[in-house]
């Protein structure tokens, strides 16, 4: 229903209405008018009996707290400052063994990026993180998986080897470097992917 006058409300709409809890907040940041000083009055005679005052039980409820989440930590190399993520997977060092280390800074510095223009993540020490709770930390527009094993659960139906583009971030799964250090076709389609991103 569209109506053009939020006068005729009154008339279309006769019951009374509540709030929802969370619509009352908005409400309660309204600021209230500041209460108007009393005049003084002729003095008024009070009778000393005093009536027992009724209290009924509020209908409103009682605010609930609010429930915060704390915010997720992560440890990763680099300090991430063009928000491109690297995610790898090794279990036996912190972040990325130094071999594969140095071949990827080689990549990165032939699109003129340096190491703290990175962030590389090693799901391998957080293996039940998902990409969802990534996003909000790294905050990303371009992320690097480097193997299968490297692949959060829940974007697991990515296809390697095509990036896609979804809500401004763009993701490439790729090869791993296990994959790629003895074969040179692999390292020559992992480029021309890199290239893209």
């Amino acid at each position: 229903m569209k109506v053009e006058n939020p006068a005729a409300f009154r008339f279309l709409l006769e019951d009374e209405l509540y709030l929802l809890n969370a619509d009352k907040m908005l409400y309660d940041k309204i600021p209230e008018p500041e209460p108007i000083p009393a005049v003084p009055s002729s003095p008024v005679i009070e009778n000393t009996k005093t009536e027992p005052v009724i209290t009924s039980p509020s209908l409103a409820p009682e605010p609930q707290p609010v429930i915060q989440t704390p915010a997720a930590e992560f440890k990763y190399m680099g300090q991430n400052l063009k928000n491109f993520l690297v995610l790898t997977h090794y279990t036996t060092t912190e972040f990325i063994k130094t071999e594969h280390l140095a071949a990827l800074e080689s990549i990165l510095k032939r699109k003129e990026l340096a190491p703290d223009d990175i962030a590389i993540f090693n799901l391998a020490n957080y293996s039940d993180t998902k990409f969802s709770q990534l996003k909000p930390f790294f905050k990303p527009t371009r992320v690097l998986v480097l193997g299968g094993d490297a692949l959060p659960q829940d974007i697991k139906v990515l296809k390697p080897n095509k990036p896609v583009t979804s809500n401004g971030i763009t993701v490439l799964y790729t090869y791993s470097f296990d994959e790629m250090m003895d074969n040179v076709d692999n390292k020559k389609a992992f480029w021309e992917l890199v290239k893209t991103l």
